[in-house]
């Protein structure tokens, strides 16, 4: 049986919305390049910032930064890492591979820093390091075939292989999105052409991010929070982009996610989630069954999204959107009181 299909989702949400007064911003973004060229190990340069912008005529304040270096393998290893602030156990990462592996043993040996922006930096390696291949479908014409070769030899080195069905719901079994193998059809992938998601009127918006071009990509990540009465309100924005050999940028995954959390008790008890850009006619399904998060402690959302949208019924990159609302709580301990 064919899954749900949907309109393609193929309409950015464009730059972020102005700064709220009274309000906390966490912006992160990771940019992968290949020095060497397609297939061989890249560099991922990952920063991170959270932002507080105050009533009044308070000038805004710089909570805390962070930012790392990784040289991946394509196997998606780290075979390098650097980071700011450096962390006594950051080189145990090393020989790591992106995935469940790289998010246990980063719990396990930085779970101390956890809530920081380092660490969502870190949390993100492995969802940005999946799709950061992407890009060079904007490059070449043999993307596809290098793709399914880098496949085969995960799937002899004891990965998972070119099958991807039932991996998420764009990827449900039977879905157009599956070649009769279980590969994914690469070349019928949706994108859509993107602007910058810097605001205009907005200079302070999003932490420093770099001019790119030729073939590389970008993972970008907007967390606002306010109060609002008894709630901690959130708007937050996720984009996968590159650099395109037009000069502009394309995307190949974009989300907006709107919720309203408890603030006496920590709970999610509103949610929606706005698929903007999305490869595939199946991927949109995700973000109805999103709302199974509504009664959850937000705080454990790293733990409890996994378990409550696997497979099928998530979205990797929407389900690591939720995942990073798990910090929210302890961003909203550091909004300022409203005297006004």
């Amino acid at each position: 049986m064919m899954p749900q299909q949907f309109p393609l989702a193929r309409q950015g949400a464009g730059h972020a919305p102005l700064r709220r007064p009274g309000s906390i911003r966490r912006t992160t973004s990771i940019d992968s390049h290949w020095p060497d060229g397609q297939g061989e190990p890249w560099v991922m340069q990952g920063r991170a910032r959270d932002f507080l912008t105050p009533f009044g005529d308070a000038p805004p304040d710089v909570l805390a930064t962070g930012q790392f270096r990784i040289l991946a393998s394509p196997r998606r290893e780290i075979l390098a890492i650097s980071a700011e602030p450096d962390h006594p156990h950051l080189q145990q990462l090393v020989g790591v591979r992106a995935g469940g592996a790289s998010r246990a043993t980063l719990a396990e040996k930085l779970g101390d820093v956890a809530g920081t922006p380092l660490y969502q930096l870190l949390d993100d390696f492995a969802g940005a390091s999946l799709v950061a291949g992407w890009i060079w479908s904007r490059w070449t014409d043999d993307w596809a075939t290098r793709a399914a070769n880098a496949q085969a030899a995960s799937a002899s080195a004891g990965g998972r292989g070119s099958s991807m069905a039932d991996i998420c719901t764009g990827f449900a079994a039977g879905a157009s999105s599956l070649l009769p193998d279980g590969a994914p059809d690469t070349v019928g992938q949706s994108s859509a052409e993107v602007g910058p998601l810097e605001h205009p009127d907005d200079p302070l918006g999003w932490h420093p991010m770099p001019f790119q071009q030729g073939p590389q990509k970008r993972r970008a990540r907007r967390i606002d929070l306010w109060r609002e009465g008894g709630l901690i309100k959130v708007d937050a924005g996720f984009q996968d982009s590159g650099s395109n050999p037009d000069g502009g940028r394309t995307a190949v995954h974009e989300y907006r996610v709107h919720a309203e959390i408890d603030a006496a008790t920590g709970i999610l008890v509103a949610l929606q989630a706005l698929p903007l850009i999305l490869p595939y006619r199946e991927c949109p399904g995700a973000a109805v069954r999103a709302t199974r998060m509504i009664g959850s402690k937000v705080e454990d959302f790293r733990s409890l999204v996994p378990e409550a949208l696997a497979s099928a019924m998530g979205c990797t990159h929407l389900n690591d959107v939720l995942r990073g609302l798990a910090d929210v709580p302890l961003l909203a301990r550091l909004l300022p009181e409203n005297h006004g």
